[in-house]
């Protein structure tokens, strides 16, 4: 059965070739693996394939001797499917289930890029765990750079199905330098997943401590359940504030600032220090100090500019990357940016001291 949809394959072929009207004869023969040959016209195959072209200008050794292509080392099928494609720039579904690999390396040898394309996007498509290597193989001889990348990352996907498979263990005793570049990706692969897991830990951390410093304003500026500007009662509600995740904090620390007795400038309890260095943050990131109710946002921005040649280089860093996370912020949540805004254009004199709700 299959000898015969081969053969119907092939004479229709050549068929289509040998009486399509508006061609003249055939002046060139394809030879296929299986000795069957397939008549072709040398101005089609040069203008479609350089490399074909190259072929079609050598010279004869024999003046009356017939033009011969070989094209080995695939099916006749694929041969046929590539050479209908020269023709007609079309290759179906069927054609590149049963012979994408095989189409691939045909378009790199004879350098036509549609259907190297075509190939690429159609075998990529079709990658399984048993085939994975194989086709990763290919695609590094055929120079195919997304197929080799995608190949690598269903590698990586599923490392302990593909090891098992005899593509695997081939290339293990005959390409072991293909498998040491995949070993190599793999690591790569690892760090780069450490690396973005690290990278949005502290974008999650400095998200936190910009959320906390919108949370410092807007209790300083309008107050909240039970802390609020000095000449603002404090909120009458029990409930928890639901404008900011960390304002509950914010306010626990601001009243323990407030009463702690063993509160110093940058010394003493560690949550009064934690409740400078906020303060001394939003300082470095305000840009409307003179109007500003958050307490000392004008000292410590007065004492930052006198002590400027000195400033703490990782104390720059902190405020560059607490801006950025507000500004991603503020992106993400157009609304709250809008209500920033608002806040800030709010009049107001400078806050001597906060509010506490008993």
């Amino acid at each position: 059965m299959e000898d015969n949809n081969h053969n119907s394959t092939s004479s229709a072929v050549i068929f289509a070739i040998s009486s399509a009207p508006e061609l003249p004869e055939p002046d060139v023969q394809i030879l296929t693996s299986g000795g069957l040959r397939i008549p072709a016209h040398s101005s089609i195959l040069a203008m479609v394939s350089p490399v074909l072209e190259n072929i079609i200008e050598r010279p004869l050794k024999h003046r009356s001797s017939e033009r011969v292509i070989p094209i080995l080392g695939v099916p006749c099928d694929a041969v046929f499917a590539f050479v209908g494609y020269l023709y007609s720039s079309r290759c179906t579904e069927e054609q590149m289930e049963k012979y994408g690999i095989h189409l691939l390396a045909l378009s790199h040898v004879y350098l036509v890029p549609q259907l190297k394309q075509r190939c690429t996007r159609g075998v990529s498509q079709r990658l399984t765990i048993e085939n994975v290597v194989d086709v990763l193989q290919l695609a590094r001889l055929c120079d195919a750079p997304d197929l080799y990348l995608k190949c690598m990352k269903q590698v990586v996907a599923h490392f302990k199905d593909v090891e098992q498979t005899e593509g695997w263990k081939f290339m293990q005793n005959h390409d072991p330098w293909l498998e040491l570049e995949i070993l190599q990706f793999i690591d790569e692969a690892e760090s780069r997943k450490k690396r973005t897991r690290r990278h949005r830990e502290e974008q999650s951390l400095y998200l936190q401590i910009s959320e906390a410093m919108e949370c410092l304003e807007h209790i300083c500026t309008e107050g909240c359940t039970t802390v609020g500007p000095y000449d603002v009662e404090p909120a009458k509600k029990t409930g928890p504030c639901n404008k900011y995740t960390t304002c509950q904090g914010v306010q626990l620390l601001i009243k323990h600032f407030a009463l702690c007795k063993r509160r110093t400038n940058g010394g003493g309890c560690s949550r009064c220090r934690r409740m400078w260095q906020l303060l001394r943050l939003h300082s470095s990131i305000c840009d409307q100090p003179d109007s500003c109710r958050v307490p000392l946002c004008r000292q410590f921005k007065l004492k930052a500019q006198q002590q400027k040649m000195t400033d703490d280089g990782k104390w720059k860093l902190l405020v560059r990357k607490v801006l950025s996370a507000k500004a991603i912020s503020s992106l993400s949540l157009p609304k709250r940016k809008r209500e920033e805004e608002l806040r800030e254009t709010m009049g107001g004199h400078v806050l001597k001291t906060f509010r506490l709700r008993s």
